[in-house]
């Protein structure tokens, strides 16, 4: 496993690293808590370190499986432990926004996590107004500044949310959605979060799913799977859901790749590699529900760039086939 440097924590972490709203059990159908375990100790066997988690994944849950992954491990600080806030239920908006209950969420953070600071907070997918007027960024400054937080970023939803962030004062992180199926990041914001040293984590590096390759027109998800229930944006933002794209559609798109896919490598890892290759990125966080996917996601940091004729490729393919079909936020 490669690391890459998080410049705020200066600290290396995996460029590979595990997101955890499936572990949450509630939006990706359900996952035994042994599990979760296991495929949280496959991770790290693996060499992963950066784990990806938020106070709503669950409702807690999530979080505080992953501090008791932690607990007793002679190795634990090895492991950079990033969560989210702000789309909690409780209070829920806009309470959500006040300083009281930043900090109170922060605590309950600290506490399922079993841990004395949190490495990063993140706003949680907040819209734009909210992270520029409630002065939610001071209050994380102001933890940040006791020491509960050793650095603040958001996860955002599009690039205009992005380049706001870009502009607020120590700001650490970018999460945002890109994968083969979502490129637009690459014009509109590397090279800005590269010159001013914010790390770009990245999400859904496979379109939920989607370019794993393995989903046919016959594929059934569970009635609690947001790709069941959001697939078009029934609940939250649709580009959460395949990356935006009709899911029939993203089936065709993944057949004209699948040709694409070099020897010795998965077509999961082909996409995984693809995030990889752009030096602005800092880690990638696939989901995993098994120990086996958690595995095979950490192989892809081990495999050999992508060639640059299978990038233009793949550019090209983007502009004239994918892009008019993104929906939502974008």
């Amino acid at each position: 496993m490669k690391s890459r440097l998080f410049p705020a924590l200066q600290r290396e972490v995996s460029e590979i690293g595990l997101g955890t709203w499936q572990l949450g059990g509630t939006e990706w159908g359900d996952v035994p808590e042994e599990e979760a375990l296991n495929t949280l100790a496959a991770a790290a066997e693996a060499g992963i370190t950066f784990i990806d988690t938020a106070d709503i994944y669950g409702l807690g849950r999530s979080e505080s499986l992953i501090g008791r992954f932690l607990k007793g491990r002679p190795d634990r600080d090895r492991f950079i432990v990033a969560t989210k806030l702000g789309r909690h239920p409780e209070p829920g908006w806009p309470a959500n926004f006040t300083r009281e209950v930043v900090r109170r969420h922060t605590e309950d953070s600290l506490r399922r996590l079993g841990v004395d600071v949190i490495h990063l907070t993140q706003t949680h997918s907040l819209p734009l107004e909210v992270m520029r007027d409630t002065g939610i960024f001071d209050y994380l400054r102001e933890l940040r500044d006791e020491g509960k937080i050793r650095a603040f970023g958001a996860s955002v939803e599009s690039m205009e949310e992005a380049l706001f962030c870009l502009n607020v004062e120590g700001m650490a992180s970018l999460q945002i959605i890109f994968n083969i199926f979502r490129q637009k990041p690459i014009d509109v914001l590397f090279d800005e979060a590269q010159k001013r040293g914010v790390a770009l984590i990245i999400r859904l590096p496979l379109a939920s799913g989607l370019l794993a390759g393995k989903f046919t027109r016959d594929t059934q998800f569970a009635p609690n799977d947001h790709r069941f229930f959001n697939r078009d944006g029934e609940k939250f933002n649709v580009g959460e859901t395949f990356a935006g794209l009709p899911f029939e559609k993203g089936l065709e798109l993944v057949e004209h790749i699948r040709p694409w896919v070099p020897p010795g490598m998965t077509m999961a890892q082909m996409a995984l590699r693809w995030c990889l290759d752009f030096d602005a990125v800092t880690t990638v966080i696939p989901g995993a529900k098994r120990p086996d996917q958690a595995r095979s996601n950490a192989a892809a940091s081990d495999l050999m760039p992508l060639p640059p004729i299978l990038h233009n490729r793949l550019g090209r393919f983007y502009e004239s086939h994918v892009a008019a079909h993104i929906r939502g936020k974008y």
